[in-house]
């Protein structure tokens, strides 16, 4: 199997997996416009999620069991430098941290899975206006257009990315598409 197919395999598995748990993952970012027909190139996948509370170590067993570890640190261009091995040094870290995003790396296979914690817009929300989307054998939730667009400005206005103005380009052309 190809690279880009054991990634979208694995990536479901980690969907379905939250899902039982009662998280409802929303795709956003680059791999949200990808499936929307975009040709933007990315390098992970990014899902909202609703903040954990208790279910915070079960959450982390879905990662660790799949061969994912926490991040622990960020390089300047935004990859991965290092992971957390120890699954409950990982739920210790969060628990005290209670950050608003986590990442998570399977080293091995480089594969990269960020959530996102009720932000920059609750989970709740988003997945009301989510649309249902089959990519090969898995079924995603993918963020409505308006909420991508929405998202995306959000993170333009907090960065400098040269691909923020193509994509808004590209989610205002769905948009339109759609009125």
């Amino acid at each position: 199997m190809e690279e880009g197919a054991t990634h979208l395999e694995d990536v479901g598995s980690v969907v379905e997996a939250l899902r039982e748990l009662g998280l409802e993952p929303i795709l956003v970012g680059g791999m949200a416009l990808v499936v929307l027909g975009s040709r933007r190139v990315t390098r992970d996948f990014d899902f909202v999620v609703a903040q954990p509370g208790d279910a915070l170590a079960p959450l982390l067993d879905v990662f660790y069991d799949r061969g994912f570890e926490l991040a622990s640190r960020v390089d300047a261009e935004g990859d991965v430098a290092a992971t957390i091995n120890n699954r409950r040094v990982a739920a210790t870290r969060l628990r005290l941290d209670a950050p608003a995003s986590a990442y998570f790396l399977n080293p091995q296979t480089r594969l990269r899975v960020d959530l996102l914690f009720d932000f920059p817009l609750p989970a709740a929300t988003l997945a009301r206006r989510a649309d249902t989307v089959k990519v090969r054998s898995r079924v995603w939730r993918v963020a409505a257009v308006s909420d991508l667009l929405r998202l995306k400005k959000i993170a333009r206005a907090n960065r400098t990315s040269p691909g923020d103005a193509e994509d808004i380009a590209f989610l205002e052309a769905r948009r339109g598409k759609q009125r």
